[in-house]
């Protein structure tokens, strides 16, 4: 049974760990704007001296989020606990695909996340030797059948996919994410290297979380919640999130059971 905490908010569990996971867009921003309540409530869990990381399926570098996150209006002191998929993806390809060329699947604003070894991008997708993906193209961000048409005749390649995600709202409008490419990919019969939530490499790569009593917290039941379920950590669904429609028509555990996903706790918002 998931417990409702928009009248206890996060205080009233937080002694129960030692360590916290917590979703950036949804959660603490919505691309746009800080959520002012979300953000007092890491102020508390600092002062409790919690440990958290703020874990995005961000496509880019860490420091390229924290500096979205500064003109956002986020002070330092919070901006340093941000940990993205992309930083993780990073580390992977210096360490694993050095010197490779590759076919890049994205917008010029992911472009950061190569610029080590950006000269190594080539135009045609054939004489590529992997395909990197971090978003849609943005004269493509609509039709995923595009996509498809692409991959046809090039799907013996590796992807790497910098962002499970398959959507997220910004403001009030519905985008598609990286996640949605590469699941076009995986459906044709290609192989994907996933980096960031649900997988477990990106959490323990973000912190020391070993033998720690840890609480992730987000708005999607796919990479947020699920991540936490393979890693047996409890869970805090944020319900005004991507699912907020899904969950308003349904109810919480309708909804989280057609995503075979388990929720200890849920709040509408972020609060302490």
């Amino acid at each position: 049974m998931t417990k409702n905490l928009d009248k206890e908010g996060l205080s009233s569990i937080v002694d129960k760990y030692q360590l916290f996971y917590v979703d950036l867009w949804g959660v603490v921003h919505n691309g746009i704007y800080l959520h002012e309540e979300a953000i007092k409530t890491l102020q508390e869990i600092s002062k409790k001296k919690k440990d958290y990381i703020l874990l995005t399926n961000a496509p880019r570098p860490n420091n390229v989020v924290k500096s979205f996150l500064e003109k956002l209006g986020m002070e330092k002191e919070i901006r340093d606990h941000v940990f993205t998929s992309g930083e993780a993806a990073l580390l992977y390809l210096k360490k694993n695909l050095v010197g490779k060329n590759f076919f890049h699947v994205g917008p010029p604003r992911d472009f950061d996340l190569f610029k080590d070894f950006e000269k190594l991008k080539i135009n045609n997708i054939k004489n590529s030797e992997y395909i990197l993906c971090t978003g849609l193209f943005e004269n493509h961000d609509e039709d995923l059948r595009y996509y498809k048409d692409l991959f046809e005749k090039n799907i013996e390649k590796k992807m790497i996919c910098t962002n499970p995600d398959l959507i997220v709202d910004r403001g009030n409008v519905r985008e598609f994410c990286a996640g949605s490419i590469a699941m076009v990919f995986e459906k044709m019969g290609g192989e994907v290297v996933y980096f960031g939530k649900p997988y477990p490499e990106v959490y323990n790569q973000s912190i020391d979380n070993k033998n720690k009593r840890v609480l992730s917290i987000g708005d999607n039941l796919n990479t947020d919640i699920k991540g936490a379920n393979l890693l047996n950590y409890d869970s805090l669904l944020i319900s005004n999130g991507i699912h907020k429609k899904e969950i308003k028509e349904k109810g919480i555990e309708k909804v989280a059971k057609s995503y075979e996903a388990i929720c200890n706790y849920i709040q509408s918002d972020l609060k302490w």
